[in-house]
């Protein structure tokens, strides 16, 4: 019986063994499965795996900005994930309407950078495109006055350097050769003359300085003139000296030509000194100073600047290309810059006052308006529209919507704007008591009248609301500013949370923009006092479905 007994035994203990160990094995396989239920849980506000409590998922939205929402997980027609936004994320505070709200954390891997707006004095260079150009004034023409032949060529190409004195060509004229006789023997009549009478040697004394003058006239130089007086015979030829020296820029003589009185027959450029003429913009002229420095730089010689000064700002505009020369005098060493070589201009403009500035990266320009984001919390931002004025390199001039002191984003500004709803901020922009910012932004750049992208402001009374669609309608009074009279109409809601507060029979006062045609959009709506009749208006009108 004892072994019998001892079997049983051994038999129950190895039972409750397995059993344990099923027991423990059980627990062992539930813990990922409680920690996947954590971590989904995460979602809804529970703890998180990592053991922190994160918020909980209101709703997800359209990742490009539009007015669209889903209470699940979605990607949009372009295959992008709808954003998910968490309790605190979404401001539904109607004393921050038209505010941006971002997460610290978001914020934090945005790399959101912001900067005080400063008062700074902008220097700014001014660039332009040039050309090399020849000085007019250094520009010489060789054309004989007197009708003959070119007997020889001492320089027969173009772009050779010449000195100056130095001979050119050799010419043969009949009238040349008739002059030089006349004044030989007018000059050896004087000499003959000595002792004549008073009335005979003036006359010809008379002859012989007509004689010489037409000579000097036809362009014969001084020392060949003084040759003919002393010997009295006339040459068959005489020869033209460059003027000056320089480069032979054009060449017409062909030895055995004829050529005519007034025929340009060689020019010489001397290339010492040039011209670059700079094609400045129409709206940057007037920052253009005659006498201020200027820097040039060629592509021929990278690395080179040529130190210049402007000389003349030229009183004509070319219509084409919207530009006016200006015309920049250098000298040129070496001959390094060449007639017609393109050139890099820079105009160096020295500020006249610190303004009140901020960097070039803070301004979001739509073309049709320009925005800041002024960070006004930890998380919070305003876009704000501004009127700009001169700029730097760096920095752009703030005319109005900002103070100085205020921080304006100057990184991660357009990560914003995906991240969130900014169109809809910027189009509830209205009149603010700031001044020209608010004035700017009420009724659009340049003083025009507000376009279709700009907010619209309207009272009335909630017909009825549709939750899962976001859209409400109401009853509202006329809308100046559309020129609507008072009708019923429904309107989108620009987020989930524009919903709280919206009860049939409310008045409310709301803002709203078009966010594509015929698409109307609440961007803030805020309760009206009591007393006040808000669909009053609205009540007398013709309701219809939409408008």
């Amino acid at each position: 019986m004892r072994p019998l007994a001892a079997i049983v035994s051994g038999l129950a203990v190895a039972a409750l063994a397995a059993a344990g160990g099923y027991w423990l094995g059980s627990r062992g396989a539930a813990s990922p499965a409680a920690d996947s239920g954590g971590s989904v849980a995460s979602t809804t506000g529970e703890t998180s795996a990592a053991g922190r409590k994160e918020p909980r998922i209101l709703y997800y939205r359209n990742p490009m900005g539009l007015p669209d929402t889903s209470p699940v997980p979605k990607k949009d027609s372009m295959g992008m994930d709808y954003i998910p936004v968490r309790e605190g994320e979404d401001d539904a505070d109607p004393a921050a309407a038209g505010q941006l709200r971002i997460s610290t954390e978001k914020v934090q891997k945005l790399g959101v950078r912001s900067e005080a707006v400063q008062l700074r004095a902008l220097d700014r260079t001014l660039r332009a495109a040039g050309r090399i150009e020849p000085d007019e004034r250094r520009v010489h023409a060789i054309a004989p006055r007197f009708e003959g032949y070119v007997e020889r060529l001492y320089v027969n190409v173009s772009g050779q350097p010449v000195a100056r004195g130095q001979p050119l060509f050799e010419v043969y004229s009949p009238e040349l050769v008739a002059a030089q006789r006349e004044y030989a023997i007018a000059a050896q009549g004087v000499e003959s003359l000595h002792d004549g009478s008073d009335s005979a040697r003036s006359g010809m004394q008379e002859l012989a300085a007509a004689s010489l003058s037409r000579l000097r006239n036809w362009g014969v130089a001084e020392d060949q003139l003084a040759a003919l007086a002393r010997s009295g015979d006339a040459r068959r030829t005489i020869s033209f000296r460059s003027p000056v020296a320089g480069i032979v820029t054009e060449k017409k003589a062909v030895q055995g030509m004829r050529f005519m009185p007034g025929e340009t027959l060689y020019q010489v450029t001397d290339l010492s000194s040039v011209w670059v003429i700079a094609d400045v913009f129409e709206q940057d002229i007037a920052l253009v100073r005659t006498g201020g420095k200027a820097r040039v730089t060629i592509n021929a010689h990278p690395g080179k600047h040529f130190e210049g000064v402007v000389a003349y700002v030229y009183p004509t505009l070319n219509a084409e290309t919207r530009t006016v020369p200006v015309r920049i005098e250098l000298a040129n060493p070496g001959l390094l810059l060449k007639p017609s070589m393109f050139a890099q201009v820079e105009l160096p403009l020295a500020a006249r006052a610190a303004v009140p500035s901020v960097p070039v990266s803070a301004v979001i320009d739509s073309g049709t308006r320009q925005i800041v984001l002024i960070r006004q919390a930890e998380g919070r931002f305003e876009p704000r529209a501004v009127r700009l004025g001169v700029r730097s390199d760096d920095y752009v001039e703030v005319l109005a919507g900002v103070s100085e002191g205020e921080q304006v984003v100057v990184a991660a500004n357009f990560l914003i704007d995906a991240e969130s709803n900014l169109r809809a901020a910027v189009a509830g922009l209205g009149p603010t008591a700031d001044g020209a910012a608010g004035k700017a932004s009420e009724r659009g750049d340049g003083g025009r009248p507000a376009n279709k992208g700009a907010g619209h402001r309207g009272e009335g009374t909630v017909d009825s609301v549709d939750a899962p669609a976001a859209t409400v309608t109401l009853r509202h009074g006329p809308i100046d500013s559309l020129k609507w009279p008072a009708m019923t109409m429904p309107f989108k809601l620009a987020n989930q949370s524009l919903l709280q507060g919206l009860q049939p029979g409310g008045r409310i006062a709301f803002d709203f923009v078009e966010r594509q045609p015929g698409e109307w959009v609440i961007t803030a709506h805020r309760p009206l006092p009591a007393g006040q009749d808000a669909g009053a208006a609205a009540a007398t009108g013709n309701p219809h479905a939409g408008h």
